[in-house]
């Protein structure tokens, strides 16, 4: 069977995170979505634990509210500001896990995304002892990631690195870019939200569709290390450019330059404020290929943009957050059941019967890569554009439906 899985969220006990993210929430705004499976995010914090036992108990690693499932995940930081992603099979799991870091943390009830005083071979040797999946969480973004700060797995994880299984590309990155990196072609490669919020503009804005026999945490465990026939078969996520640090720019009035331009003015913008480097060109310096080779278990990479996004730019709204936009959103997904079914499957005709036609032919649009986007960086989105001239950019290529992979 077939899943689509966003295993990368935040609770409301996050720092920076919207109030909302309940669980309650999350499951309704799942099927929405089109997604079957989320990861909890946050399983070593106290209070969500809580709710999470709020859910059904489908078995130790796996719980259920309405139509959505749940694994138990969370992110850490270590003590060079690295994050990593964790997986656990079971709530004994979490707090064995828990036991071993706390004389590490100040705020493992503070904050639901902890910060510890070990490096990252520490923290995997734990998940290792433990039975538990790591892998860097957003590896190439300039701030908490793992190529912010090595130059390899093995300079972060050291004689761990070979059991790290997977690696999470992050908004900025696809398999384009991280498959010119020998080091990872045997790693599986996650697309994941890293929602904040509920709203469809974030949630599973990123999601892995995965082949497994059941909708379990071991089904999906042996997907991620690609055992008895289970596989992540598709990645699907932005365009790399749509990410807010594909090039690098300055943080405070997010001016781009190349990073020539970058090092040459010693990483001052002309502003005064901070360049920082972005993904394509922190790529560029660590690819050891000039092109991507993609090893065979790699699956393709699906360019997707945000229903709430297209909207928004096909009826002039200056924001995603506007009545008009979520009015137009909730009266699709209601009548086509998701917001994937809209964006790839859905008959552009009947789209325009429950929108309107300027809706419809955005996502026309879309689906024929008529798309141009002013990438973004230093913090910023990148800006889509819808271009009805077959003269202009694009940048990516006319997309598939889901049920073509």
């Amino acid at each position: 069977m077939l899943i689509n899985a966003d295993l990368h969220i935040h609770s409301r006990f996050s720092g920076a995170t919207s109030s909302s993210m309940t669980i309650k929430r999350l499951a309704e705004s799942a099927p929405k979505k089109g997604i079957d499976v989320l990861a909890t995010g946050d399983c070593l914090h106290r209070e969500w634990q809580k709710e999470i036992r709020e859910c059904k108990k489908i078995d130790d690693g796996t719980f259920e509210m309405g139509k959505t499932r749940f694994i138990l995940s969370t992110e850490v930081e270590d003590k060079n500001r690295v994050h990593h992603l964790l997986y656990f099979p079971s709530f004994s799991q979490v707090e064995e896990f828990r036991k071993r870091i706390e004389k590490f943390s100040n705020n493992l009830d503070a904050d639901g995304r902890p910060k510890l005083k070990i490096d990252g071979e520490e923290i995997a040797q734990i998940a290792k002892d433990l039975d538990v999946l790591i892998g860097p969480a957003h590896a190439f973004t300039p701030w908490t990631a793992i190529y912010a700060y090595h130059n390899s797995l093995k300079d972060c994880y050291r004689d761990l690195s070979e059991y790290v299984s997977f690696l999470e590309l992050g908004l900025s990155a696809d398999s384009d870019y991280a498959d010119r990196i020998s080091e990872l072609h045997r790693l599986t490669f996650l697309t994941n939200s890293d929602s904040h919020s509920p709203h469809p503009v974030r949630l599973a804005r990123e999601f892995n569709r995965m082949e497994v026999s059941d909708v379990t945490f071991d089904e999906i465990r042996k997907a991620i290390l690609r055992l008895g026939g289970n596989k992540v078969i598709l990645n699907v996520g932005l365009p790399p450019q749509e990410g807010k640090y594909n090039e690098t720019a300055c943080i405070k009035c997010y001016r781009h330059y190349t990073l020539e331009e970058a090092i040459s003015r010693r990483w001052k913008c002309v502003c005064g404020g901070r360049i920082k480097k972005g993904v394509k060109d922190r790529v560029r310096e660590l690819a050891d290929l000039d092109e991507p080779k993609h090893p065979n278990h790699r699956p393709p990479y699906l360019h997707i943009i945000p229903l709430s996004e297209i909207i928004a730019k096909a009826i002039g709204q200056s924001s995603v957050f506007t009545k008009k936009v979520s009015d137009i959103w909730e009266s699709l997904v209601s009548e086509f059941g998701s917001e994937v079914r809209i964006l790839v499957d859905a008959d552009i005709r009947e789209i325009a019967k429950y929108s309107n036609l300027a809706v419809a032919e955005a996502i026309k649009l879309f689906r024929e890569g008529k798309v141009k986007i002013i990438p973004g960086g230093g913090g910023r989105y990148g800006v889509i554009e819808l271009s009805p001239s077959d003269s202009d950019p694009i940048t990516f290529n006319q997309q598939k439906s889901l049920l073509d992979f």
